[in-house]
């Protein structure tokens, strides 16, 4: 059977011999006799009747691998599994470009286990990714497709991981590689790496390697392998310098493409949301509670942004994790664990350090900063919808930021639609759906032993009994004991305290009719304050909760200093305080709400 070897879990191998550690695999890989030399046609024709019935059957595939894919569930190859198996069982060289989530892995893994040979102690593949948590995640899926081949290993080599320990696995020999290109190197210049026995060279992400300055350091190791190798360039965009190494590493290579089906693109809902910068806290909180149904990842541009969001949300009562380049290897790749069992439920992010990552949890990405350029949004929103599953994708943008939309809907090829900050009746609507599946999950299968059960019941009973309360009122009781204070349900009355000026083309059409407005004679302002006149009203869809957040952040003011405001079909007024300088009028004035001018004036 194969391991992966990683961590400090790992066994180790003095003189060939494996001692200690956590992996009882591995002492059984050794045990394991090897097969006997003859051809994989040949090996599938004696364990033809144990061959598992699959799509993958038609490759040619080694029996064991069969049998592999069939207790993981893989039953039918994707499109670009159906397309680089066939080419890669050839030898041939292949470029291939799909988006993330699409089965890579296995389109390049299958073939080349098929073709290894399990009494070379050196590696024959190397796998050069991006990022380490990508190296790991790649490493345990060839891990898993091997499971059932004899004496095959896999090593995944990246930074932060103990070098000697690394150096030890290396020396007990093993068949594949994934790695990182700075600690692949670091080992192939101390030289223990050996490379003379490689057979296939793969770059997975190979886009991603080239935007974080990897690609001179993929150029040195192509230059050091044998002259005579299959390489294998996958990557979810093809940049012109992604291009130019192929046309000069790659051999007559075969080349797929793998466009989305309609369908396929359906699966990641994406949508975009306009919020001023300092709203986007407020903005979050209210789309985790509406939308944040399953695991979410949370995407930022820099450390110190993650780091703060992360604490805020944490204070707010959310179950987060932090993952950020400061993070150790060894907390990361528990939080991921983490993420995947179910015991975390959202993950603050930078790009860096989430690429690669495959977790089926993942529901919801939320853009909180907008991303450089279309592939990294590309890569961003390829965290959810994976294989087949649906997700959703929402981006924030502020006002600024508008302009760059049309190049992530390029880069992605279909229309990305804009949404309003959800609605104090629908975060109520998701809190009780959640208490509903919480309070039915309990009913399946309640956490509490009989006698735990047994003692609650009495002290039900006890409680009923001396307070005349009846069953619906303990449970009432109970449900507030578990909000511990906090309210249940907001007031949907009340408006989203957050603005989001949203431009005409993407309004949704106003409300027939608007809420009676009180006659404007009805009283004067308070002898502080000065009224004045906006020129929106019911009819741009404008609320209370819009007009404060924008001028309370443009006039410098607090949202108690302003007054009261009362809004009409076409116009609102809004009480102010007086004596308010000029230059703050003249800034108000020009303010946009709804994506129209307040034109402020005095009454």
């Amino acid at each position: 059977m194969s391991d992966v070897f990683s961590g400090p879990e790992a066994a180790l191998c003095v003189d060939g011999v494996l001692e200690g550690g956590a992996a009882p695999l591995a002492l059984m890989d050794l045990a394991t006799p090897l097969l006997p030399e003859t051809s994989p046609s040949a090996t599938a024709d004696s364990a033809e009747t144990a061959q598992p019935v699959s799509g993958f059957s038609r490759f040619g595939l080694r029996p064991e691998l069969l049998t592999a894919l069939d207790g993981l569930g893989f039953h039918t190859p994707s499109p670009i599994q159906k397309a680089a198996i066939p080419e890669l069982m050839l030898g041939r060289d292949l470029v291939g470009q799909a988006r993330t989530g699409t089965g890579k892995t296995a389109a390049f893994g299958l073939p080349l286990l098929h073709g290894l040979d399990p009494a070379q102690s050196r590696p024959q593949v190397l796998v050069l990714t991006p990022t380490r948590e990508l190296a790991l995640q790649v490493a345990e899926a060839l891990a898993s497709f091997s499971s059932a081949l004899p004496r095959v290993r896999v090593l995944a080599l990246y930074g932060g991981a103990d070098f000697r320990e690394q150096m030890l696995q290396l020396r007990c020999g093993v068949q594949v590689v994934v790695g990182t290109p700075g600690r692949v190197m670091d080992h192939m210049r101390q030289g223990t790496l050996d490379l003379s026995a490689l057979t296939t060279l793969v770059l997975d992400e190979a886009d991603e390697m080239l935007r974080m300055g990897f690609i001179e350091s993929v150029e040195w190791v192509l230059e050091q392998l044998p002259a005579e190798r299959q390489v294998v360039l996958l990557s979810a965009t093809m940049p012109s310098a992604i291009r130019r190494l192929s046309n000069r590493y790659l051999r007559n290579p075969a080349e797929i493409t793998i466009h989305s089906r309609k369908g396929e693109e359906s699966r990641i809902q994406q949508r975009w949301l306009m919020v001023q910068a300092q709203q986007k806290p407020e903005a979050l909180q209210r789309v985790l509670e509406a939308e944040g149904q399953g695991g979410v990842i949370i995407f930022t541009r820099t450390k110190a942004v993650s780091l703060t969001l992360a604490e805020a949300l944490e204070r707010e009562g959310h179950n987060v994790a932090l993952l950020n380049g400061d993070v150790p290897q060894a907390q990361r790749e528990r939080t991921i664990q983490r993420l995947r069992d179910g015991r975390l439920d959202v993950l603050v992010a930078t790009d860096v350090a989430a690429r690669g990552l495959d977790v089926d949890r993942i529901a919801l990405v939320i853009n909180y900063d907008m991303p450089f350029d279309g592939e990294a949004y590309v890569h961003r929103i390829g965290r959810t919808g994976r294989a087949g599953r649906s997700g959703q994708a929402i981006l924030f943008l502020t006002p600024r930021e508008k302009r760059f939309l049309s190049e992530l809907e390029r880069a992605v090829g279909e229309t990305i639609r804009p949404m309003e900050v959800p609605s104090n009746a629908s975060i109520n609507q998701a809190r009780l759906n959640r208490l509903e599946a919480s309070l039915t999950a309990l009913l399946a299968d309640t956490p509490l032993s009989e006698t735990e059960q047994a003692l609650i019941g009495e002290l039900l009973q006890r409680v009923g009994r001396e307070q005349e309360a009846d069953p619906k009122q303990l449970t009432l009781a109970a449900l507030a004991l578990a909000l511990r204070g906090k309210p249940l349900l907001l007031n949907e009355q009340e408006p989203s305290p957050v603005a989001v000026p949203m431009d005409a083309a993407s309004r949704r059409r106003a409300p027939r009719s608007a809420p009676a407005p009180r006659s404007e004679s009805d009283d004067g302002p308070e002898a502080h304050m000065e009224r004045f006149r906006l020129e929106v009203g019911w009819r741009d869809r404008v609320r209370p909760g819009n007009i404060v957040g924008a001028i309370a952040n443009e006039g410098g003011l607090t949202g108690k200093s302003i007054g009261k405001i009362r809004i009409y079909d076409c116009h609102t007024t809004i009480d102010l305080p007086r004596n308010i300088p000029a230059d703050v009028v003249a800034n108000l004035q020009r303010l946009r709400v709804m994506n129209k001018e307040l034109q402020l004036s005095r009454l």
